[in-house]
């Protein structure tokens, strides 16, 4: 890991929709839609999110017909991009929005949302 990759990590993670979106795909892998959905934000603002997080190696996405499923990178070929989704997997249980935030992926249905 470079300098340039761990700032670009840590920048990832100064955003607090973009740490709601990593505690989510914790869940189970989510589309943009649903996602969308839980945030309250515009897909453009989810978006560009998941971007910042795929580009930093946090996330990757998996397309599966028409839909594009986002989760944790698992892989993830950077060793402190590993450390810190494996930190962020211990933190935060008992902040509200993120509990909040559960409870809506665990109901949340893509095809209610986004068609099928």
């Amino acid at each position: 890991m470079t300098i340039r990759d761990l700032v670009r990590a840590h920048k990832a993670l100064a955003e607090p929709n973009r740490i709601r979106i990593l505690k989510m795909l914790e869940i189970r892998p989510l589309c943009v839609c649903e996602i969308t959905e839980v945030l309250q934000l515009a897909a453009s603002t989810v978006s560009k999110h998941l971007s910042i997080l795929r580009d930093a190696g946090f996330i990757v996405d998996r397309k599966e017909g028409k839909w594009v499923n986002y989760s944790p990178n698992d892989s993830a070929d950077q060793p402190g991009v590993e450390l810190l989704l494996n930190q962020l997997s211990r933190w935060l249980a008992d902040d509200g929005t993120i509990r909040e935030d559960a409870e809506k992926v665990n109901v949340v249905d893509r095809y209610k949302l986004c068609g099928d």
